[in-house]
């Protein structure tokens, strides 16, 4: 398998083992992506099966002891819905996704690969917590207080809890990176409405990912704290709650993340296997874009056998009844596509025909958890496991359809037919005997091993099914090594009817994907050369009437903003060599090998000895890789051509900068409303008198905020300065902005360092971040920002010797604006946490 022309830059071949370890290319980062969570997948599915063995029959006959069972629960539960099936999806949206809309690469290849890194290392801390005295044991859903130290006192369970946070950064970084390059980098005439479906799915998908997983960060990062340092936020008043508001304002939008690329997947091949475009194609996209808005206001559904009151639960009933009328939408749309089209049953299309069926069954079965009365019955029974089940796995289902669908365009070879279908066959067999069965069975409480023994049965057919549906993954392994090795070579084009671009290059695709510029502005898909896209210039935009076209299944522009090729060849006669990105990089490695390091350390910080050490060797590492990183260029060459609507004056930095913003206004969110919570769960005035010693006055946090408004007119000073070419004005405000922020951190240790030292009849040990839940507030959320603004000073400490040297005048500006994007929403962040915790 060969990716055909690699643009210089000695880039290794997909033979050398080297390519892999530094390899910033998104199809190579989407093969990792993919090989990595089927590992995943087999550990996951393993632990499955050993639950499964020990619910042969009641009570505890397979496994040592309840706590291994737990465990068992726990892991299968964690990697299954974090670390398998959205990076599964993902390994096809890093292939697939710049291929559709015709770029060369993702906007960020060096950000794709931290991800790709930091997902896998974040996999092997978890794997290192079983050897940690045992991992994680308090379910998937990690629920208050079963997740605080006290129940959860092993080094493994801390481990767990930081590898989600390591994960939820490569989420992130992902998200950040897709959403700048399908906003940025699509080819000219294709439409932001006209993205081809699984695009449109992944597009819809990050941007859940964006604001979902910053949440679920907020609540990680406070649970890390109490296990790291003690704090108190998980075992007070109102604790409990707060936990399950936090997991599940992320957990319910995380249901949809993980079904909209599969759905994508389920559409993409029903039009190519019925002949058709998707059947109300614009209500379908509008479908999933309300489901995508709606999915935040549902979460308190996973809530009903809480206190809240009854008000509150119908309003979350009736939206949540709400979010479903969509997808009866798409399902119709679905339905009738295969009405209107010629089904040709070939088996990507029988795994999205049955992860439909499967979906459906799994919508009606939560329709009954959606009304408050019937889910005080069925909530913490085997009726939540089966549809939970039947939503979840169905979108794994058309993911493994997209496997086949996509793997001649991978390997360049075809899959063998009879042995693909036989997989599909073995497993939705399997499938429905593992699950279905747990309808008949539904009193079985939920994560326990003893049940009644008039469900035996029923468990037993269940764990038949499992074992089923296990042994039909060994068929699909032996059809992909098989078909690797000896298939028949395939076209660019093996499909009759598909009609998307990555079907429009060779299979495997070159490097930079195309021999030429992606085109639609024609009516369907065309190609430019290079000197004919230079000549051609500029930035096209989303005006225009648009045409599709059935035939072709694209959508080209009429009118719009770009001259045509031919016009601007006219006055166009020098041919220079495109810019190409440079596809390999060891940092990104380097850099999450180092974050592996460090969270390791940290898991075990309170024990010392060795962990100290990998925690020492992790920050020195981690310093060396940014410093290494800093040294090249991070973002792929922006293409000459391309539809930039609505962002084509925005730099890709900058959006990237905007978007990493947005998250970290959400983690930001998180622990203010945590605060806001707490407080008034322990009484408000109470809260003030009680737990707050007269020596927290308002004076030093007065004084920081009147260093951090000076630190944010330093740096527009500096701006002002790049402006007029002045090397020494740059490197004059940013040395004061260096010294305000020091002198901010100055005070607040300050601060700090007289609270945990006051001795009063209320605190005679001080206020520390241990001492109640006033302080734990107070120190966490106000620490958060000061790490914030550390950063920032790194980055400045970088900034100012470049400046030395003339850097950031001129053209070369940009750098200074993105930063002072940074430090000036730094600086506003504090303007909001000084009043809630110095005033109110």
């Amino acid at each position: 398998m060969s990716h055909g022309q690699d643009h210089g830059h000695d880039f290794p071949p997909m033979s050398s083992v080297k390519r892999w370890f530094v390899t910033t290319n998104h199809k190579d980062i989407g093969i990792l992506y993919l090989i990595t969570s089927i590992f995943v997948m087999l550990l996951g599915g393993a632990l499955a099966l050993v639950m499964r063995v020990e619910l042969f029959s009641p009570g505890l006959d397979f496994l040592s002891s309840a706590a291994g069972y737990n465990q068992a629960v726990s892991a299968h539960g964690l990697l299954m819905v974090f670390w398998f099936i959205s990076p599964f999806a993902f390994g096809f949206a890093n292939y697939i996704v710049p291929l559709q809309i015709g770029a060369k690469d993702l906007a960020f290849p060096r950000l794709n690969a931290m991800s790709y890194w930091a997902y896998l290392f974040s996999v092997l801390l978890f794997v290192v917590s079983f050897f940690q005295g045992g991992t994680f044991a308090g379910g998937w859903t990690m629920y208050a207080p079963l997740n605080i130290p006290t129940y959860m006192p092993n080094v493994g369970g801390t481990s767990v809890v930081l590898a989600l946070i390591m994960f939820v950064a490569a989420v992130t970084m992902g998200s950040v990176n897709f959403l700048t390059t399908i906003y940025r980098m699509r080819a000219p005439g294709l439409r932001m409405r006209d993205l081809p479906m699984f695009s449109m799915s992944i597009f819809l998908t990050v941007w859940m990912m964006l604001f979902a997983f910053a949440a679920l960060l907020a609540a990680l990062m406070i649970l890390g704290a109490q296990h790291l340092v003690g704090v108190n936020y998980f075992n007070v008043d109102g604790g409990s709650l707060l936990w399950t508001h936090l997991f599940w304002f992320f957990g319910h939008p995380e249901v949809y993340i993980v079904f909209f690329p599969a759905l994508g997947v389920m559409a993409e091949t029903f039009q190519t296997f019925t002949g058709r475009r998707i059947v109300g194609r614009k209500w379908f996209v509008l479908a999933m874009v309300l489901v995508a808005l709606q999915s935040f206001i549902v979460w308190m559904h996973h809530m009903f056998l809480t206190g809240i009151n009854l008000q509150i639960k119908t309003l979350f009933m009736v939206t949540t009844i709400g979010i479903s009328l969509p997808f009866d939408l798409m399902v119709f749309s679905l339905i009738y596509t295969m009405i209107k089209g010629r089904i040709r049953y070939t088996t990507p299309f029988l795994f999205s025909l049955g992860a439909l069926i499967l979906f459906i069954l799994g919508g009606i079965t939560g329709v009954f958890l959606g009304a408050v009365v019937l889910d005080y019955e069925f909530r913490g029974t085997y009726w939540v496991v089966a549809h939970f089940h039947y939503v979840m796995f169905a979108g794994g289902t058309a993911l493994v359809g997209g496997l086949y669908y996509w793997f001649p365009k991978i390997t360049g070879r075809m899959y063998d037919e009879f042995l693909g279908k036989l997989h599909f066959a073995v497993y939705f067999v399997g499938f429905n005997l593992l699950y279905f069965p747990m309808f008949s069975a539904w009193e079985t409480p939920r994560r326990v091993f003893a049940f009644d023994t008039s469900m035996a049965f029923w468990h037993k057919i269940a764990t038949v099914g499992a074992f089923m549906l296990g042994m039909s993954f060994l068929i699909m392994f032996y059809n992909m090594f098989k078909s690797m090795a000896y298939g028949e070579e395939v076209g660019d084009n093996p499909w009759e009817y598909s009609t998307t671009a990555e079907w429009a290059t060779s299979s495997p695709p070159p490097l930079e994907n195309f021999t030429g510029i992606a085109d639609y502005r024609g009516g369907k898909l065309s190609f430019l050369s290079e000197s004919e896209a230079k000549a051609d210039g500029g930035t096209a935009t989303d005006g225009g009437a648009v045409e599709a076209s059935t035939a072709t299944g694209t959508a080209g522009a009429t009118g719009g903003a770009l001259a045509t090729a031919e016009q601007a060849l006219a006055t166009q006669t020098v041919e220079s060599e495109p810019e190409h990105a440079d596809h390999a990089s060891y940092w990104p490695l380097v850099v999450c090998f180092a974050g592996f390091l460090a969270f390791l350390g940290l898991s075990g910080i309170q024990q010392g000895g060795v962990y100290y050490g990998f925690a020492g060797a992790g920050g020195l590492l981690a310093a060396v890789g940014f410093v290494g990183m800093a040294q090249e260029s991070f973002h792929a060459p922006e293409p000459e051509l391309a539809e930039q609507w609505p962002f084509a004056n925005v730099p890709n930095m900058k959006l990237g900068m905007w978007f990493f913003l947005a998250s970290d206004v959400v983690l930001f969110g998180g622990f203010i409303g945590s605060y806001l919570f707490l407080r008034v769960a322990n009484g408000w005035m109470f809260w003030e008198h009680e737990l707050i010693p007269e020596a927290h006055v308002t004076f030093p946090g007065l004084v920081n905020t009147y260093l951090l408004l000076a630190s944010s007119f330093a740096v527009v000073l500096a701006l002002v300065a790049a402006h007029k070419n002045s090397s020494r004005g740059i490197v004059a405000t940013l040395s004061l902005t260096w010294l305000l922020g020091v002198g901010f951190l100055i005070n607040k240790g300050i601060e700090w360092q007289h609270l945990f030292h006051i001795h009063t009849d209320a605190f005679p040990n001080g206020w520390n971040l241990a001492t109640n839940v006033a302080s734990s507030t107070f120190y966490l959320t106000t620490g958060l920002h000061a790490a914030h603004v550390i950063v920032g000073l790194i980055m400045l400490l970088y900034m100012i010797p470049r400046a030395m040297r003339g850097a950031y005048t001129g053209e070369d500006e940009a750098s200074l604006e993105y930063f002072g994007l940074y430090w000036h929403f730094v600086d506003i962040v504090w303007l909001f946490l000084f009043p809630l915790f110095y005033i109110l």
